[in-house]
């Protein structure tokens, strides 16, 4: 990560958040509790901006010996609103075709599934809030600069799950622990393929939610994908039913 995505010291984070810079989240030092690192958790609360307590190594880690105990990334884009995506591809006379990523933290899978996305004309991508990947140049490089070019959208994804689904959006979650083939008929229409982290998948809570629970099938003694390798071929399978393949 570039220091140049990075802003050291309590008082100057709360000067970008009143600039209106774009941050990704704020890291405090477990335990500081001065006026001015109460005053910044407050700004951050109003702006729903995620804050993370880490110890004072990883701080120094990050590069600098004035942190002041805070250090906060900023991020590479602009956040998209998630709405907006969804109106504009209808107005477009677009059946809407976005992906939610559940807790994908890796920079690395990020960035492959955000130029998997750009590749197949997706129309955004939905990250939680917190807990996922960070949107720094890093990103951008791993993305191949396709994060210029996909919209993303950074919401709490139980509401944003609940917000697709009203406006007609199906939710097709990719699982091992699904039945169904994602080559069988997935039924076509406005639809969100939901896919989860590396370690663990897609949360409980989301899979009770989604509207239909997909399976990669595999043949060998491994019995999953690497989530990237995985949202490739889920994207083009909806694709290629949806019979844009041309």
């Amino acid at each position: 990560m570039e220091k140049k995505d990075m802003i050291y010291g309590a008082r100057a984070v709360m000067e970008a958040i009143d600039a209106g810079r774009e941050i990704e989240k704020i890291l405090i030092q477990t335990g500081l509790k001065s006026d001015a690192v109460v005053e910044l958790r407050q700004r951050a609360r109003q702006r729903n901006i995620p804050i993370q307590n880490v110890p004072v190594e990883k701080l120094r880690f990050l590069g600098s010996r004035n942190h002041q105990g805070v250090v906060c990334l900023l991020s590479a884009i602009t956040y998209a609103s998630l709405d907006h995506l969804v109106d504009q591809a209808y107005s477009a006379g677009r059946e809407p075709f976005l992906l939610m990523l559940d807790r994908i933290t890796d920079v690395r899978n990020f960035g492959a599934i955000v130029r998997t996305a750009e590749c197949a004309g997706v129309d955004g991508i939905v990250v939680p809030e917190k807990g996922s990947a960070p949107v720094t140049s890093d990103s951008m490089k791993t993305s191949a600069g396709a994060l210029n070019h996909v919209p993303v959208c950074r919401e709490n994804l139980r509401n944003a799950l609940t917000f697709l689904q009203e406006r007609g959006v199906r939710i097709v979650a990719c699982t091992e622990k699904a039945q169904q083939s994602i080559y069988d008929d997935l039924g076509g229409g406005p639809m969100a393929l939901l896919l989860g982290s590396e370690e663990d998948g897609i949360s409980d809570d989301l899979l009770r939610r989604a509207d239909v629970l997909v399976r990669i099938p595999m043949r060998g003694k491994i019995n999953s994908l690497n989530v990237s390798v995985a949202a490739g071929i889920a994207i083009f399978e909806v694709l290629r039913q949806r019979g844009d393949m041309r």
